[in-house]
């Protein structure tokens, strides 16, 4: 596996390569549901590039992305395991030449749910896929749905910007309990993961959306939302310290 941090060097890499291409952009500790997205773009692809890169401008609290886990000699090793052809792993100070002074911003989907209770977020998201996907130019690039907000807001500025990469979604990755697999789940004990894992449980299981924000506050979580949108039932809740965000695909009957 080639390990690329300066994005020049990068650039004239990216000049040679003349086969399909497959992306999975990562902010790193990575996790199976990271390597499923691997092993698909090995499949559909001739060459995968993945980056990891903790982006700041996506965190709307300083705590939250000093907490965020690290450990990219663990992600190199779990990516040479897996065959991957590239790890682009650059610094802020590459990615945000300008301090973040130009920023992509989406004025109505990225309103709601997530981004109501993590103002200035999605901006932060949708600037550095864009950057990366300009860096990368990749022909397929593959997102997990369990940030099903987060994959329409890409796949939405892909088709505004003229992009030509094609977005993959992927079923979310769980846990042998149900709990969706995220790097945040690294500052979970065993015993909290158990009780996460209920997250998923309360979705699929209640009638209604006062039903499961009871449950889920009967339980011990925080709810900061459960709402029903684009065929989805999505939450977002807290667990002690801990932010865990779930969808789950709503049967037509019921939208």
């Amino acid at each position: 596996m080639n390990i690329v941090t300066s994005l020049q060097e990068w650039r004239k890499i990216r000049k040679n390569l003349d086969k399909m291409i497959g992306f999975i952009p990562t902010m790193g500790h990575l996790h199976e549901g990271h390597l499923s997205l691997c092993e698909r773009a090995k499949r559909e692809t001739d060459i995968t590039v993945v980056s990891i890169f903790v982006n700041p401008a996506q965190f709307n609290e300083t705590q939250d992305f000093e907490r965020y886990p690290r450990d990219l000699e663990a992600d190199r090793r779990l990516l040479e395991q897996a065959k991957v052809d590239f790890l682009l792993a650059p610094s802020a100070h590459e990615i945000y030449p300008d301090q973040y002074q130009i920023q992509i911003m989406e004025t109505e989907l990225s309103q709601v749910l997530e981004g109501k209770f993590r103002p200035g977020h999605f901006n932060g998201m949708l600037t550095v896929v864009l950057k990366l996907l300009n860096l990368v130019q990749a022909d397929l690039a593959y997102f997990g749905e369990k940030d099903y907000q987060q994959l329409l807001l890409i796949e939405k500025m892909v088709k505004a910007f003229f992009l030509d990469v094609q977005i993959v979604a992927c079923q979310t990755v769980r846990d042998q309990h149900g709990l969706a697999l995220s790097s945040r789940n690294a500052r979970l004990n065993a015993e909290q993961k158990i009780k996460a894992a209920s997250l998923h449980t309360v979705l699929k299981t209640t009638s209604d959306l006062k039903q499961a924000i009871d449950a889920l506050n009967q339980i011990g979580f925080k709810v900061d939302y459960v709402e029903e949108k684009w065929q989805r039932r999505l939450a977002a809740v807290w667990l002690d310290e801990v932010r865990l965000i779930d969808n789950i695909l709503l049967d037509k009957k019921e939208v």
